[in-house]
């Protein structure tokens, strides 16, 4: 029989880190946010061969005291925390006491430190967790943490690695979120000895989205903020204009860290519901501060996970919140008669923002002390800018000078805000309810054209040309029918003989239990029928194309999944089904009182804008963009 023994240090060390240290992108993670945790405002990272040869992160937080350094290595060693009670008042990214110990298990690493109460720094070396080298030098204020050939000691885990461009894609991903997640912080990025990445700090989250993103994206955002007892929601929300295939542009952060839940997702997402076509997803930014008694971090080594109590209570609020916020604003899309734009400046990538130079963190403090002398000149260029860009818009002829002209054209490149101001010619959505297009108020100046390929219609409305899809309005109408019965429990039934018999296992007869109601309210009837059996009766009358208890099953298996409230996705997709069959198709002429009364049963809908299956309704055309297209206006 084998014998029990006890696994060297080294070892230990070995096999702990493959569970904080999966990849270069991992490494850079933990000392980012230890430099944050130090109150850095100045961080700059630069990577060699993806950070397989070298990752350098400086910055400029409180430093390490000399007679930490080495305790900062051992394994379990944290100033974040001093007992387990401190797990549910956490406040910083680090906790666990793993992160610098993993790394030194598996890498050659090198720290430069210094406290602002000392004259000189420490330099330490340790490589493989064994330390090799500890000498005063000189130095600046703050860490540098150089970690060179990782996993030298494991070539199993190097062998896994890809290739050095992918890895180093998977660096710049994360310094692009660990820039939205703390927009007071200056990152810069450099890849191979070029820069690829800065913020300013400025603290302004738009700005960061612009620079990453770029100004296609950055000009479809909404603000956001929500507050509650225990929890305060903001960020930036995309308009449904620029959706996307998958879920990668929904970026969320709980108390300033990076995380991916389903929870928070799936809550967005239904608040988006109305506004997207199926298989789309919406592009948002998102800070939860959340007390932190009722949030648990404390689930993976990666800390991309956690917890949050009362689950289906923030979904609802979260879901709520999206919802209204985006009610808010009118989403009739304007669409563009310009030409397409070249691949990679549209908004699927996003056009980046030109570079500038950027400070090092060790010098950003003496470049404030000389900002004040600099800073009142670039207050009133920026002030002339905005004189003259206002005067153009009145109509006025006006003369810029030549040095102005070039500010201005300068100033728009460098800072999103006055990029917003330059093109804010651009049609803005109507935020203000009594201003939108379909209000009673606006219903007076409408002018019904005409049907187009009889399946649009052209509405002049002041300066603009509406086009509405007459099957995707109707549809809406129709679903909206079918949602409010279905709310008011006066769904029709239609009995059915002899019933369908349906066996339920443990789990499914207590989620059938608990939601007997939405049954109900669907136009199921259903008995008992002894033991695990029961019997359906009737059956709702609207939603036909299953068979027998099929879309029982359906429904109860979303429930039974589902920690969440709200109409269950399948009785949604049901009833958008029987609204779209029921609905005028296109080709389908359409007498002018038709129009007119569809017209009328749209203005009282909540979200009128887009179909149940996220298409829009409505199309609008300015008066400006027509005219360009004659030659009556000239860029």
């Amino acid at each position: 029989m084998a014998k029990i023994k006890v696994l060297d240090h080294q070892t230990i060390d070995k096999i702990a880190a493959g569970e904080v240290v999966e990849r270069p992108a991992s490494v850079v993670k933990e000392l980012v946010e230890n430099a944050i945790d130090a109150g850095a405002d100045a961080v700059t990272v630069e990577i060699k061969d993806g950070g397989t040869t070298l990752i350098r992160v400086t910055d400029n937080g409180g430093g390490i005291e000399k007679s930490q350094v080495g305790n900062a290595f051992l394994r379990h060693a944290t100033s974040k925390i001093s007992s387990a009670d401190d797990l549910t008042r956490l406040v910083s990214l680090g906790f666990r006491g793993e992160a610098l110990a993993s790394i030194a298990a598996v890498s050659q690493v090198e720290m430069i430190t210094k406290i602002p109460e000392e004259l000189t720094g420490i330099r330490y070396v340790i490589e493989g967790g064994v330390e090799k080298e500890k000498e005063e030098v000189g130095a600046p204020q703050g860490t540098t943490m150089i970690v060179r050939n990782l996993f030298y000691n494991t070539p199993p885990r190097k062998k896994f690695l890809k290739q050095p461009q992918t890895e180093g894609s998977y660096v710049a991903d994360l310094m692009e979120h660990l820039a939205m997640s703390n927009p007071g912080v200056s990152f810069k990025f450099l890849l191979n000895g070029q820069t690829k990445f800065y913020t300013t700090g400025s603290d302004d989250l738009r700005e960061i989205v612009y620079r990453i993103y770029g100004k296609e994206i950055s000009a479809q955002l909404l603000d956001f903020a929500y507050t509650l007892e225990g929890m305060t929601v903001t960020g930036l929300l995309g308009k449904p204009v620029i959706n996307r295939s998958n879920r990668s542009y929904e970026i969320f952060y709980v108390n300033g860290r990076y995380i991916r839940s389903t929870l928070i997702s799936k809550a967005v997402e239904e608040g988006y519901r109305e506004y997207l076509m199926q298989h789309k997803f919406p592009f948002c930014v998102l800070h939860f501060q959340v007390d932190t008694e009722k949030v648990d971090v404390n689930v993976h080594p990666s800390k991309m996970e956690v917890r949050i109590a009362d689950g289906p209570l923030f979904y609802e609020e979260v879901r709520e919140a999206v919802h209204e916020a985006l009610h808010k604003v009118e989403m009739i899309p304007e669409i563009s008669l310009k030409a397409k734009q070249n691949k990679g400046q549209g908004t699927e990538t996003g056009k980046k923002a030109p570079a500038e130079p950027v400070p090092e963190p060790f010098e950003k403090n003496r470049i404030a002390q000389n900002q004040g002398t600099k800073e009142q000149p670039q207050i009133q260029k920026a002030a002339a800018i905005q004189a003259i860009y206002q005067k153009n818009r009145s109509g006025q002829s006006i003369h810029m000078p030549q040095t102005l002209r070039e500010s201005a054209v300068y100033g728009a490149q460098q800072s999103p805000d006055e990029a917003q101001q330059l093109s804010s010619q651009k049609p803005q959505q109507m935020e203000l309810f009594d201003n939108r297009l379909l209000s009673e108020n606006a219903r007076k100046q409408y002018e019904i054209l005409g049907q187009l390929f009889e399946t649009y219609w052209l509405i002049s409305y002041q300066d603009k040309l509406l086009i509405i899809d007459q099957h995707a309005a109707h549809e809406k109408v129709k679903y909206e029918r079918l949602m409010k019965r279905f709310r008011e429990k006066t769904m029709v039934s239609q009995t059915i003989n002899p019933p369908i018999i349906v066996t339920l296992n443990n789990r499914e007869k207590e989620c059938y239990r608990s939601h007997a109601a939405d049954f109900e309210a669907l136009g199921f009837v259903i008995e008992e029928f002894g033991g695990n059996d029961y019997a359906i009766r009737g059956v709702p009358l609207d939603l036909y194309g299953y068979t027998e208890g099929e879309f029982f099953y359906e429904v109860l298996d979303e429930l039974a999944d589902e920690a969440v409230t709200g109409t269950p996705e399948s009785i949604r997709t049901r009833i958008a089904t029987m609204a779209c069959k029921a609905a005028v198709k296109g080709n389908m002429r359409l007498s002018r009182r038709e129009m007119e009364a569809l017209i009328e049963e749209l203005l009282t809908l909540d979200n009128p804008y887009h179909c149940p299956h996220g298409r829009p309704t409505i199309i609008s055309m300015s008066k400006q963009e027509i005219e360009k297209k004659f030659k009556r206006i000239v860029n």
